[in-house]
């Protein structure tokens, strides 16, 4: 028992090293490399954060724990909204979500966190045409996130980018594969180290015999790390140019669409696999 729990937070602690110094560092030398805006880097970050719930859905699922991989879905989605805001609060970025763009998108945030609830009241009727509408649903809300994002916030997202040092910059294409083969590498770490996390819960959970919707929001918390880690690297690195000039949007921006797209790829398409799993 006390070799599980040991085990517990060393791969814990191993999840929040990784996301930091592998995962955060590579997405930001990246992005600065190919010159990306805030909102792909975001989308890029939301990817990569997704991996650990990939897993522990997968493997939730493959166990006949489909109950499990929801609660973990929700849990997941909740703990990031929360975390994002806490982000929001403690960078003093909170005036920002007053943009329609940004506003639009937390909407969409909040139905993922509400989708997944009503997804419990329907665990015993999962099919494939579940999982078709999940996918439509996740290829809406992607159209409806871009179209806020070009009508609220490009503008100030290209006059917030601008700088005669990125303009100028040259790309270097060897820095992009090293940066990209970091990415792959920090998503293969936190796959293994998930994996073996996920198997130290069900064990503890066998061991304190938890509730399958107990060990969901544990998964759903742990998995929920590199968010967390992505949400304030973000804001951090966009504070003020050397011109003086206020650039936190840019943060903001960046930290919405690692949030919502970090959401929407656990409930509609990783859940969708997990439901595939389950009913093969």
């Amino acid at each position: 028992m006390i070799i599980e729990i040991i085990k517990f937070f060393v791969y814990s602690i191993l999840i929040v090293l990784i996301s930091k110094y592998i995962l955060v560092k590579a997405l930001r030398n990246l992005a600065e490399n190919l010159k990306l805006k805030p909102r792909f880097i975001g989308n890029i970050a939301g990817v990569a954060t997704s991996i650990p719930e990939l897993l522990t859905v997968t493997v939730s699922s493959f166990r006949g724990l489909v109950g499990t991989s929801l609660y973990n879905i929700i849990s997941s989605n909740v703990i990031n909204f929360i975390q994002y805001i806490i982000s929001l609060i403690i960078n003093k970025n909170y005036t920002k979500i007053k943009n329609k763009g940004i506003i639009i998108q937390n909407i969409l945030v909040i139905l993922t966190i509400i989708f997944p609830i009503i997804l419990l009241s329907l665990e015993n009727s999962f099919n494939i045409i579940l999982v078709i509408t999940l996918v439509i649903l996740y290829f809406v809300f992607s159209f409806i996130s871009k179209k806020s994002h070009e009508k609220y916030l490009k503008d100030q997202e290209d006059e917030g980018n601008k700088s005669e040092e990125d303009i100028n910059k040259k790309t270097n294409n060897r820095k992009t594969y090293i940066y990209v083969l970091y990415i792959l590498v920090s998503g293969i770490l936190l796959y293994f180290v998930g994996n073996e996390l996920g198997d130290v819960l069900e064990n503890l959970s066998i061991i304190f015999d938890i509730a399958e919707f107990v060990l969901g929001i544990l998964l759903g918390a742990i998995t929920s790390i590199p968010e967390l880690i992505t949400f304030f690297e973000a804001q951090r690195h966009y504070t003020k140019d050397k011109y003086n000039n206020d650039k936190s949007l840019l943060g903001v921006v960046e930290a919405t669409n690692n949030l919502l797209t970090s959401n929407m790829l656990n409930l509609f398409i990783i859940q969708s696999i997990g439901i595939l799993i389950y009913i093969i």
